[in-house]
């Protein structure tokens, strides 16, 4: 009795990306695509829907990134393995993808052979991580930043006034700048601005 094809969840906003590599692995005799969504929203219901058993997750999505769809799969339907995809090689997101559930970080430039390796892997229980990745994350060391400190950070990204954010994150405009000044302290930087660019940067916002 022949075992059924690895069945595919791949989530990617980019229509182009999404079809050539759907269209890569499924040259692969022993895989199939059955489930494409844009969305990092729609990855549950899509897994739920097309019983598959690895989901490719781009990092940069509309509705969720790749990094919270990642954490909401695992906490729906643990069985399913997750491999994160990046074109941003940020450490920051290395750890937070771990952190979230995922067996494989990959970047998406890997060659198609290389992808379908990674997803026959993590089925068999392996973890796989690119190693250019890993050394950058060992690097870089952990995210200085506490949770209350990111999202006061993420906050600041539309130019609101600490009076704004305080009322909007139910603070007072003093702990909501107490919070900014110690994140632009940790980041070694001159201003909020290139807190948050920085912090950005190393994927750790």
């Amino acid at each position: 009795m022949s075992r059924r094809p690895i069945r595919i969840l791949l989530a990617e906003d980019q229509s182009m990306v999404r079809e050539a590599l759907a269209a890569l692995l499924g040259l692969e005799p022993d895989i199939e695509v059955p489930a494409q969504v844009a969305r990092g929203d729609e990855v549950v219901a899509a897994a739920r829907a097309h019983d598959v058993d690895v989901a490719l997750l781009d990092i940069e999505m509309p509705g969720m990134t790749g990094i919270e769809a990642a954490a909401a799969l695992r906490a729906a339907l643990p069985g399913i393995r997750i491999v994160i995809l990046t074109t941003f090689g940020r450490p920051g997101y290395l750890r937070g993808a771990m952190e979230a559930g995922a067996s494989a970080f990959l970047v998406k430039d890997a060659p198609a052979a290389q992808l379908a390796d990674a997803v026959r892997r993590v089925l068999a229980g392996e973890r796989v991580i690119d190693p250019t990745l890993a050394a950058a994350a060992l690097a870089e060391g952990a995210n200085p930043l506490t949770e209350r400190e990111r999202e006061v950070l993420r906050a600041a990204e539309s130019g609101a006034t600490n009076a704004e954010l305080a009322a909007r994150l139910h603070l007072s405009p003093g702990t909501v700048r107490n919070y900014l000044s110690t994140a632009i302290q940790k980041l070694a930087s001159r201003n909020r601005a290139e807190a948050i660019r920085t912090a950005r940067e190393k994927g750790w916002l």
